[in-house]
């Protein structure tokens, strides 16, 4: 009997030591969702500092049709979704399709690109060691029915998310696809919404994971609402209803107390959700028009942010419930020297925000007080991706070609600039395993720096 306990409690410990392993391992080998393992713009390992078109490009791969959704990787395979024309135009707008313009005319400043168009939705994956694609999956194909904008956006902006066993395809107004990652499709589910964005700039939200849930947020000026689907069915869990115009913020999803909340900026009122319910915790009004950075969460503090017009950065503390609007849960806020476009990153107690114009800002978490503010880069860049840190670094994609890496800490520094010759980054960068992955307008580069 002793013998047999001894083997047993063997067993548990080598079991442990190896499920240990295995979440160490993990944490290295897979850039899950858009932000990063930890939804707050970090990679958990270091990255390149030196590379350009004939030096450190261990492959790159050639993408079909436009898609500016950042991809994800598990393991050796790398996910992404684009949208390719298929060269048919509608020759008139069907009932649903109201509000697009045969052509791909415009809809507003910059936006409207691309409507009455047909396209096909496509999933893609490909082998992370050489960029050759493994599988592509045409999810649907359809004539949109209102564009995006010309420059920054795309039928394919939504950027997917992984758990490692199956891959999500959030495409907006074209529905959601769940494919194994053999390719092999798993379930589909279409709203049977059109989202009307504003001035047709595009749809673009990141889908979200959080245990058995796939979070989904339709925000747009024709009836906004959050779904939570279970991810092994797709089938519907809950849908909140939301008073809320045309969003872009992924939302986050924090624990606190014991329990998970989903909180999502946005324009009329930043909001907290039950996960496992959808009902309304907490509100707080204060954001602008346009709300696109994703939220970030530390300390028991998430921090959301609006770029447009009446910029706000505001901390709030979690903990309370109502409206928190003008109240002591809004910890500090500011108006100078935030992102319009992307998302800031948060390590170390020190939130990064980056602006569209090329100025960056590291503020204190705690407090709001910078370490330095609207720091001008040494270029005049122009920025719609967000910046990914990695070991100390940060890096930021411009629309230039050039990627200029920081010295994360209180000190700006610029430790290097690099460049691929006519490149224009829209898709945030992924860090995974000392390897940086950078997707331009069609074409996906693998940066691997030989070690001497």
């Amino acid at each position: 009997m002793r013998q047999t306990l001894s083997f047993v409690a063997l067993a548990i410990f080598v079991l442990a030591i190896g499920t240990t392993a295995q979440k160490t391992s993990n944490n290295l080998s897979h850039w899950p969702q858009w932000r990063g393992p930890d939804f707050n713009g970090m990679a958990r390992s270091d990255a390149p500092t030196k590379w350009s078109d004939t030096e450190n490009v261990k492959w790159k791969a050639a993408i079909p049709g436009r898609g500016h959704s950042t991809p994800v990787i598990w393991g050796d395979k790398i996910f992404l979704t684009t949208a390719i024309p298929t060269g048919k135009v509608a020759t008139a707008a069907a009932p649903d399709q109201a509000g697009g313009r045969p052509g791909g005319g415009r809809g507003g400043p910059g936006g409207g690109a691309g409507a009455n168009l047909e396209h096909q939705f496509v999933v893609m994956c490909l082998d992370k060691k050489t960029g050759k694609t493994l599988w592509q999956k045409t999810a649907k194909t359809a004539v949109p029915h209102e564009g995006y904008h010309g420059t920054y956006g795309s039928f394919a902006s939504n950027s997917p998310v992984t758990d490692g066993r199956n891959v999500y395809a959030f495409f907006g107004s074209r529905g959601v696809y769940c494919y194994d990652v053999n390719g092999k499709l798993i379930w589909e589910k279409d709203f049977g919404v059109q989202m009307q964005m504003h001035l047709q700039f595009g749809e673009g939200t990141a889908a979200v994971l959080e245990g058995d849930k796939l979070l989904l947020n339709f925000d747009h000026k024709g009836g906004s609402f959050l779904a939570a689907l279970d991810k092994q069915t797709g089938k519907e869990i809950w849908n909140t209803k939301r008073e809320e115009i045309s969003n872009w913020a992924a939302p986050l999803v924090v624990e606190h107390a014991g329990k998970k909340q989903v909180i999502i900026s946005a324009t009329t009122k930043v909001r907290s959700y039950n996960l496992n319910d959808g009902k309304l915790i907490w509100e707080c009004a204060g954001l602008g028009m346009n709300t696109i950075p994703a939220p970030v969460h530390f300390n028991g503090v998430v921090y959301v942010m609006s770029g447009y017009r009446n910029p706000k950065l505001l901390a709030i503390k979690l903990g309370k419930e109502g409206d928190l609007t003008n109240t002591d849960a809004v910890l500090w806020s500011e108006t100078r020297g935030l992102s319009y476009t992307p998302s800031p990153v948060l390590f170390d107690g020190k939130l990064y925000a980056l602006t569209d114009n090329g100025m960056i800002s590291c503020f204190d978490a705690k407090t709001g007080s910078p370490y330095y503010h609207q720091q001008r880069l040494p270029k005049p860049y122009n920025f719609k991706a967000s910046p990914v840190g990695a070991n100390g670094k940060l890096y930021l994609a411009t629309e230039d070609g050039d990627v200029v890496i920081l010295k994360m800490g209180e000190k700006y520094e610029v430790l290097a600039t690099n460049t691929l010759e006519d490149q224009m980054f829209i898709a945030s960068p992924v860090i995974l395993n000392n390897e940086i992955f950078l997707r331009s307008q069609n074409t996906l580069f693998c940066i691997s720096e030989k070690k001497s």
